[in-house]
């Protein structure tokens, strides 16, 4: 690397940002210090989570930053928050239907508004 790209470097500002990345058992939280419009894959990729994560494959994976879902060409700011996030094991809303039909076969629930039989 040349001397100016090294200066062009260093001239750059700095800015701090976290990667987290969390399993029932095991969370993890790193803090780095990134050059200023490094990119949320790039960011990733340095702090070296997929390493200890080893199932985290970003062409699969969602990320965020600060609860907001984000693309992986996205720049990051000062005190920015990435998350990367686990694919759902089911869908909520199948979820809730099969729980309501449930109810209904039971007779928790009225079989045509699908509301409760005694309301409280």
């Amino acid at each position: 690397m040349s001397e100016q790209a090294v200066s062009e470097q260093e001239s750059k500002k700095k800015i701090r940002i976290e990667v987290v990345y969390g399993l029932p058992d095991k969370q993890k939280i790193l803090t780095l210090n990134v050059i200023e419009g490094v990119t949320i894959e790039t960011a990733i990729l340095e702090s070296g989570i997929t390493e200890t994560f080893t199932e985290i494959d970003l062409s699969i994976n969602k990320v965020g930053v600060w609860n907001r879902v984000a693309k992986l060409s996205d720049t990051l700011h000062d005190l920015d928050r990435i998350e990367i996030y686990r694919p759902l094991i089911a869908d909520p809303k199948e979820v809730r239907k099969r729980r309501a039909e449930k109810a209904k076969e039971e007779g928790r629930a009225n079989k045509i508004t699908g509301g409760r039989l005694k309301p409280l």
